[in-house]
Order: C-alpha cells, then sequence, then structure tokens
C-alpha cells in the first residue's frame, strides 16, 4: 500500500463519484473533446474507455492509499454542508464495506466501456449509450460513497433512468414491457423506502449515516425502528431482489443488452444488499432483530425457488433461455447474502459481503460469455444451443467452452473460487446466529440454504454437458473462438475469482473489522 495525504484522497473519491457524471455531459458533445476516431460513432465509444479507465484508475489509487490498519474507520471523507434546513449534507467516505464494491463497479463499468468499443451495442445513438452508462456508473459509485440517508436515496434512484433506456432502447425481444416492469417495481419499492428514510431523519433528528450508526437506535423508539426496517427493507428488497419481489429480474435480464445484464448483475443488485448492512443493520438494530426470521426464510425460499425455475429451464425441450435461466441463479444467489446477513453475526455478514462481490466478478463474466454465444449463434435459446449451432462448445470453440465451463463452476460455488467462501460463510453464520435469534430456526434455514447448494451444482453441470459437451446430429461450422477484446474484458474477472477464492483473507480483512464495529455501534 502506498501513503497517500488525505486530501488527495478526498479529492480521489469525490472525482470518482463525479467523474463519470461529467463524462456523460461531455459525451453529449458535438464532438467528445480530445479524442478522434474513424467516425464520431467510434470517437464517442472511445470516450466512454477513457472516462471508465481514468474512474478505474482512480478508485484503484484509492484502494492502494486506503489505510488497511484501519479498515473500520472512514476515510478519504469529505463532509460540507448542502441543505441547512434539513441538516442535508454532501458526506461522502469510504471504509472496508465500501471499498470493495466501489472498485467492483468501476471495473465492471470499464469492462462494459471496452467491450462496447469493440462490439458496439445496436439500435440507438453511441453518444446516448455512452452517456447512460456514465450516468449509471455515478450514480451507482455515489450509493456506496455517500454518508446521508437523503443522498444515498438520490444516487439509489439515479441509477433507474439510465438502465430502463439501456433495457429499452438496447434490448432484445420484449424489452418495452422488460424495462417498464423494471421501473415500475423498483420506483415503487423507492417511494416506500423514501417514508423509512425519512421517518429515521426526523425521528433521530439527523440524516448522517455515521451519527445514526454510532448512536445504534438509541434515539429511535422500538415501533420507529420496526416501521423503518419494514418500509426501508422493503425498498432494498425490491432491488436485491428478494423472493417474491423478483419478478422483475428476469425479464429484464432476458431482455437487456449484454452490458447492460453485467452492470445490472454485478452492482446494481449489489445496492439493495449494501444498503440492508450500511443503514438498517446498525441504525435500527431492534428493527431490524424483529424482521431476521422472516428475512431469512423469505432467503432459503429464493435460494430453492431459484435453485428450481433454473433447473426446470435447463431440461431438455424447456424452452429455456440461458440469459434468463442466470438471472433466476441470482435470485438464489442473493438469498445467501440475505442469509447472512439476516443472522445479524460477524461471520454470517461477512459471507454476505463476500458473496456480493463473488457474485459480482462470476455473473459478470456468465453474461458477457452468453451475450458472446448470442452473437455467435444469433440465440440465447437453450434448446437450440445445446443440440444446434451451439452443441459441443468444446470443439467448435474450446477458449468459449472453457471459459463457460469456468463460470459455471464458479458459480455452483467450488472449493478454491470466489463463489465458495460466501455462502459458506452465510451458512456457518445460521449454525450460531445472533443473541435472541431461535437457533433451531437458523439451523433449519441452514439446512435449507444447503440443500440449495446441491440444486445450484445441478443445474450448472446440466448445462455445461448440454451446451459445452453436447453434440449435434449434423455437422455444423466451428464458432469464432475467443477474441482479443473479448479476452481483455473477461481476464481480469476470471482472474479475480481465482485469486478471492485461493486467498479470501484479502478481502475479509477489509470487511471483518468494519462489520465488527458496525455490529458492536458504531462506526467512526
Amino acid at each position: 500500500m502506498i501513503d497517500i495525504n488525505e486530501s488527495v484522497m478526498q479529492f480521489l473519491l469525490a472525482f470518482v463519484v463525479v467523474g463519470p457524471l461529467l463524462g456523460a455531459a461531455a459525451a453529449l458533445l458535438p464532438a467528445p473533446p480530445g479524442l478522434k476516431g474513424k467516425s464520431p460513432e467510434q470517437a464517442v465509444l472511445r470516450h466512454g474507455v477513457t472516462v471508465t479507465g481514468v474512474i478505474l484508475a482512480a478508485a484503484i489509487v484509492l484502494a492502494l492509499g486506503f489505510d488497511h490498519n484501519h479498515p473500520s474507520k472512514m476515510q478519504a471523507t469529505t463532509d460540507i454542508s448542502w441543505i441547512p434546513a434539513l441538516d442535508v449534507r454532501i458526506h461522502l467516505g469510504i471504509d472496508g464495506i465500501s471499498l470493495p464494491l466501489l472498485v467492483l463497479t468501476a471495473l465492471l463499468t470499464f469492462l462494459c466501456a471496452l467491450y462496447s468499443y469493440f462490439n458496439p451495442p445496436a439500435g440507438g445513438s453511441p453518444k446516448a449509450f455512452v452517456a447512460l452508462l456514465l450516468l449509471l456508473e455515478s450514480g451507482t459509485l455515489a450509493t456506496f460513497a455517500v454518508l446521508d440517508l437523503l443522498l444515498f436515496f438520490l444516487a439509489f434512484e439515479t441509477v433507474l433512468i439510465p438502465m430502463y433506456f439501456l433495457i429499452a432502447r438496447w434490448g432484445g425481444e420484449g424489452r418495452t414491457r422488460a424495462a417498464w416492469k423494471f421501473i415500475l417495481f423498483t420506483l415503487l419499492g423507492s417511494v416506500v423506502m423514501l417514508l423509512g428514510l425519512l421517518l429515521i431523519g426526523i425521528k433521530a433528528g439527523t440524516f448522517d449515516m455515521v451519527a445514526l450508526a454510532t448512536d445504534n437506535g438509541r434515539s429511535l423508539t422500538a415501533s420507529v425502528q420496526v416501521i423503518a426496517v419494514l418500509t426501508i427493507g422493503l425498498g432494498l428488497a425490491v432491488k436485491t431482489p428478494m423472493w417474491p419481489l423478483h419478478s422483475w429480474l428476469p425479464d429484464a435480464h432476458t431482455a437487456a443488452p449484454t452490458v447492460g445484464s453485467v452492470l445490472l448483475a454485478g452492482v446494481l443488485l449489489k445496492m439493495g444488499t449494501y444498503g440492508f448492512v450500511r443503514i438498517l443493520l446498525p441504525v435500527a438494530p431492534h428493527g431490524f432483530h424483529t424482521f431476521a426470521p422472516y428475512l431469512a426464510a423469505f432467503a432459503v425460499v429464493g435460494i430453492i425457488y431459484g435453485s428450481l425455475a433454473c433447473l426446470a429451464l435447463a431440461k431438455r425441450g424447456a424452452k429455456g433461455d440461458l440469459k434468463r435461466l442466470i438471472a433466476y441463479s441470482s435470485v438464489g444467489h442473493m438469498g445467501f447474502v440475505l442469509l447472512g446477513i439476516a443472522t445479524m453475526t460477524p461471520t454470517g455478514v461477512n459471507g454476505a459481503l463476500f458473496a456480493n462481490i463473488a457474485h459480482g466478478l462470476i455473473t459478470g463474466l456468465l453474461f458477457f460469455l452468453v451475450g458472446a454465444l448470442k452473437d455467435r449463434t444469433g440465440t440465447t435459446d437453450l434448446d437450440t444451443l445445446a443440440e444446434g449451432t451451439g452443441a459441443a462448445l468444446y470443439g467448435k470453440a474450446p477458449r468459449l467452452g472453457g471459459l463457460l465451463a469456468f463460470g459455471a463452476v464458479a458459480s455452483l460455488g467450488l472449493p478454491g473460487l470466489a463463489g465458495f467462501w460466501g455462502e459458506m460463510l452465510a451458512l456457518f453464520g445460521s449454525f450460531e446466529p445472533a443473541a435472541g435469534l431461535s437457533r433451531p430456526a437458523f439451523l433449519t434455514f441452514m439446512a435449507i440454504g444447503a440443500f440449495g447448494t446441491l440444486l445450484t451444482a445441478a443445474y450448472m453441470l446440466i448445462v455445461v454437458r448440454r451446451v459445452c459437451m453436447g453434440g449435434a446430429e449434423h455437422e455444423v461450422p466451428k464458432l469464432a473462438d475467443v477474441h482479443g477484446y473479448e479476452f481483455a474484458a473477461w481476464t481480469p474477472l476470471v482472474t479475480l475469482t481465482v485469486l478471492a477464492g485461493l486467498w479470501p483473507k484479502a478481502l475479509l480483512g477489509l470487511t471483518d473489522p468494519a462489520v465488527q464495529q458496525l455490529l458492536a455501534g458504531g462506526t467512526r
């Protein structure tokens, strides 16, 4: 790690949050400044790569300058009065909980911009596409960096409009319906969430998340905490998405363009679970304790439901869509995240945060790979891929087939890869939940969740067998294997999936001290 002055760290964090917003505005200019290309379209796509690359570099420097000896301390903080009448402040900061999500967001957005430069999305203006991509990045990064409840809500909402247009304008079949379903579900959840945020701010006398976490609910009555957790939790659960509030997700993923699916799964879903950890656990612990068993129950139902849905889609003759199958797998994987949070223990919450990062890496890779398959075969229909142009992928495009198999075994939680640790820690957290929570109930949830891991292995192995190892009845031409730009976009995800699996301490060393302090009732 490197020693960086605190004022420089403050500037870097502010730049990471605001930089993409400035880049989005520049993308809409007649010609992005300082960039040239063979065409205006190429120039603006190059602008997107440049801006997201600079933001990623700033995020990496921020991570290198982060004091890893004190990850529970808020660092690179900026605290400026914005609306004095409401005591709303422009309060930014990062700790061991938010830093990994910040870097993950910057990385995935850069890889999406790089992928789009070589494989431009069809159907709309590249200027609008790049501007929306950067606006989406700014809103997501702000969500993980702001420390004021109202700013959190504004950042949380900022991502909805760009994602709506990415689906509606550049999506595939059924994109209009999917986009409307996405925006209506998430907006309705956000309205309910706003009521809870306002209730906390008014009753506690501040919207400052650090002050509220330090207070640990002492200034909020039990009834206020219960109402706040119910309303805020519903809004966060929609974004997560938690069963049965998940029904917008499969449609959105199926219709979204490749980069839209990568960002939706890789970072947008994490905003919901991050809100549970950052806001509800420390600010309203009594209210969260009341709802924790119900959250865990919904979580394990989501694990089983998502896995059974994937098994149904994977069957021969089911007319399953591979993108839809991966979307349903996300419902199951995010169920493990919610289960870990519901235990209210350091082990479970650390597992949830680890699973968040692992899911972003692995599912982002899977959606990239499915997008590449669709570009080559013209379809994501599993039957067509298994029995037609995509069959026996190992023989037709061995590197692509190998990567798909790698993504599948990583997703099913193979030991030694990132997907293993988060799910195991969430289950271990259920073995010994927080004081006052029913241990028999959580042991039951642990058993159900463990059974879900077996179902996950079953459907992922079926997909690998059918798509990668199956054989067509007639000879079909070979497919184009992994292109250079695809290799560049996917290699970081593969590498980080392996590194996180082999060296989990790199991530847990950041999150654990911050989680311990958060659950103990404070963050400095």
